[in-house]
This record gives C-alpha cells, structure tokens and sequence, in this order.
C-alpha cells in the first residue's frame, strides 16, 4: 500500500490523545522503557516512574511544548491525565531533575536502544544514508558550546552536530552533539560505524555525504 508521509506545525487538542495513547500501547511503549537498563530511574519511592515522566513529556511536546515552562500546560490537563492514566502529572521541575541525570554515556546507551529497536521493526530495507553536519549557535554557557565556523553568527559560541538521515522515510537514524570548534569530517568514520550498528541488519545502498558517495562495497568493510 502507498502512502505519504508529512508534517504539520498544527498542535494537537487534548483529545487527540487517545490516538497517540492508541499507538504506544500499540507499540507497547511502557514495556520498551521498562526494559531499557540504561534509562536513569528515581531513588525515591515517591517518584514518578519513569515511563510517567517520559510519557507526559512527549506528550507536552505533541501538544506544542518547546519550553520546560510549556509543560505546565499539559500538568494542568486533566483531560490527558485520564487518558493516559496518569496518577500524577509530571511539573517541569521533575523534568529537569531527570534529564540532569543524563551524561553523555547515558546519551549513547539510551539513543542505540532506541534507534535499534525502531530499525528492526521498520518492514522497509535497501535505504539511502545521507550524513550532514550542522551549526547550532548557543546562547549563555551551554556545556560543549565553542567558538567555530558560524556562517551566520560569526564569533558566536556554537554545536556542530553530525547527523544521519534515512532519506527513503524521511527519519533521522544517529546524531552526535559535537563541539563549536569540530570539523565537519572529525570522527566521520567512528559516526558512520555507530549508524550502521543502529541499523541492525538494513541493506544501506548508497551514503551521501556532501561530496562523498560511498557505495556498498565500502560499507561493507564496517561490518565484518
């Protein structure tokens, strides 16, 4: 069957959470979370679970939230607290408190169980790769955010960010968050071996990055 894939900056209503509370119970999504080990859990025995807090944080960004401060709106919604059958609804407080707990190790381990699980389930193989950096320019003191090339805030702190797209269905499949001062080609290599490692067993035909084609040939030396 045919079909396309699209996005909309429209924000969903409350009630258009059943539909998303339909697929990840679909996709057994608690059960996901509760066996990913490398997941920071609370010490505390009235903690929100985890599944809770990163439940209600996908939802307040489904909702329109793009701000810790955004949440709030989705705490104060009963309407989502029902449906998703939330004892509590998470504050912002309890989500800066969690993601705190993420070291840049934690990052790794939680984004390949992630991604790997998304790619074996995907019923689509023989996929392009493209491979891309970026500039993210910083504001105030953000850990790893350097003076580098900046096209358009020059002299301005920076990220330079490696990412990876699967450009058949429209996904990202890896990112590395990488200082202001890096190279676009800097650990290239090292990026591409974690990718594949995330693709499992996927057939990748061809990886585009800027003027580099890679045929399937070369990716092969990567997994043997």
């Amino acid at each position: 069957m045919n079909f396309d894939i699209s996005f909309t900056s429209k924000e969903i209503t409350p009630w258009g959470g059943m539909a998303f509370k339909q697929m990840l119970n679909k996709i057994g999504f608690r059960e996901l979370i509760d066996n990913c080990s490398a997941l920071p859990v609370s010490g505390s025995n009235r903690g929100y679970k985890t599944s809770t807090i990163l439940e209600s944080f996908i939802t307040s960004i489904w909702c329109g939230a793009n701000r810790f401060l955004h949440t709030e709106v989705t705490r104060h919604d009963a309407t989502l607290g029902k449906i998703f059958d939330w004892k509590r609804t998470p504050g912002q407080d309890t989500y800066k408190r969690y993601f705190s707990k993420f070291t840049q190790t934690t990052n790794q381990n939680v984004g390949g169980y992630f991604f790997s699980w998304f790619f074996e389930n995907l019923k689509l193989d023989n996929f392009t790769l493209d491979i891309d950096s970026s500039v993210m320019t910083r504001y105030g003191d953000q850990e790893g955010a350097k003076k580098g090339y900046n096209p358009t805030k020059k002299g301005r702190s920076s990220h330079h960010p490696l990412i990876a797209f699967i450009a058949d269905v429209k996904l990202v499949a890896n990112m590395w968050l990488r200082s202001g001062d890096t190279s676009s080609a800097n650990n290239f290599l090292s990026f591409l071996e974690d990718t594949l490692s995330k693709l499992k067993n996927k057939t990748i035909s061809l990886i585009r990055y800027r003027q580099w084609l890679l045929s399937v040939q070369y990716i092969g030396l990567f997994r043997k």
